[in-house]
């Protein structure tokens, strides 16, 4: 671990640029999900306990450098001062920031405009990252989902400033490091979605590290077409046969057993209620499709989970969205959930349809870490070198 924690930092009396991620949806001015907006809320109260004065940053939406008025981060504002239980003073330039008066810095948090609205930004213009680092002292990064971008306000600015990860940004970090880095062994993880080549790196690269890959969703069908199985009308990347083997031979040089369906339950129609039945995962018709896994395979998905220590979870096991395809999905995450709380397994889990996926099974609240860092999560798994987190280890 390289990088410095707010426990580490003298913030008293200090000015602290505090990047975050309050991204949140917002349906006619008004935050309708402030999940994001509440996990900042122990870093600001951290800083403010130490007497710093923290100055928040954040992006709102893809302006790509231009001023865009329903991506302001002013109707933010009253969602933020409501979290936070404090006065939050909007600044609406960077020019405005830079000539403050001492009167209107006394607020007791500063919130400066959308930092996506200046094209220096996503150019991670060193001269724009000065600007922004001459307005405090002291920079911390409490953004983990905008660690894989190489932006001014994620990267560039942790070069100028003494610099620390923020409360959400050091959970995450560690969460990842016992999930990934230095895990308890044995290691299964489970890779789910629609398609394969969305996640060829995170395969590959998942192989070398876990003993164990449950691959599900309609990935499973493009390894089973590869295995030489009739997959019927189902979701397939035919095409990416070759890839799908290259991945099994990898898995077998590396002794990552990877688990697929062993029995499917198919259907003629994707939608709620059509008629479904369950047939071993070689004797699907060609007039149907797979849209989930079955009970045989879900007992060997938990037996997985069971001879497991540390479990990390991407994309969901069959089409979770529609009953009563969302079984597989529902009966795994609810063992893995059980085997958590009881301290047999560590987990972990990431992604958009993952986070929906677990929510909707109800077990979310007993994972051991959920990230609701989508991208980022992501390349982390995939081995990648996050530039905000390598900023910080400066």
């Amino acid at each position: 671990m390289g990088w410095k924690t707010l426990d580490e930092m003298d913030l008293a009396g200090k000015t602290v640029l505090t990047r975050v991620d309050i991204n949140v949806p917002v349906d006619n001015g008004r935050v309708t999900d402030t999940t994001r907006i509440d996990r900042i809320v122990p870093t600001v109260e951290a800083i403010l306990s130490a007497g710093g004065k923290p100055m928040l940053i954040a992006h709102f939406g893809r302006p790509k450098g231009k001023v865009v008025d329903a991506m302001s981060l002013r109707q933010i504002v009253p969602a933020l001062e409501s979290a936070l239980g404090h006065t939050v003073q909007f600044i609406e330039t960077l020019e405005g920031a830079e000539a403050m008066t001492e009167e209107a810095r006394a607020a007791e948090v500063l919130l400066m405009e959308n930092i996506r609205f200046y094209p220096g930004e996503e150019a991670n213009d060193p001269d724009f990252a000065a600007r922004i680092a001459g307005l405090g002292d002291i920079y911390c990064n409490d953004a983990f989902s905008a660690a894989h971008r190489a932006h001014a306000s994620t990267e560039a600015i942790a070069r100028l400033l003494p610099c620390c990860a923020g409360r959400l940004m050091q959970a995450e970090l560690q969460a990842l490091e016992k999930a990934l880095g230095a895990p308890k062994r044995p290691v299964a993880a489970v890779v789910g979605g629609a398609k394969v080549s969305t996640k060829l790196d995170l395969l590959g690269n998942l192989v070398g590290k876990v003993d164990k890959l449950v691959i599900g969703g309609g990935m499973a069908n493009t390894f089973l077409a590869a295995q030489g199985l009739s997959v019927g009308k189902s979701l397939c990347e035919h095409e990416m046969a070759d890839t799908a083997r290259e991945i099994m031979a990898k898995a077998g040089a590396a002794g990552c057993e990877i688990i697929l369906p062993s029995d499917v339950v198919i259907a003629k129609d994707f939608k709620a209620g059509a008629p479904s039945e369950t047939v071993p995962a070689h004797a699907c018709p060609d007039d149907a499709m797979i849209l989930d896994a079955g009970a045989g395979s879900i007992a060997r998905i938990n037996a997985a989970f069971e001879a497991s220590q540390t479990l990390i979870w991407n994309g969901p096991l069959g089409a979770f969205e529609i009953e009563p395809f969302d079984t597989a999905t529902n009966a795994a995450a609810a063992h893995a959930a059980a085997l958590t709380r009881t301290g047999k397994l560590t987990s972990v889990a990431g992604g958009g349809d993952t986070v929906a996926a677990l929510n909707q099974a109800g077990a979310a609240e007993a994972f051991t870490y959920i990230s609701t860092a989508g991208g980022a999560f992501l390349e982390w798994m995939e081995g990648k070198a996050l530039p905000g987190v390598e900023a910080l280890n400066t």
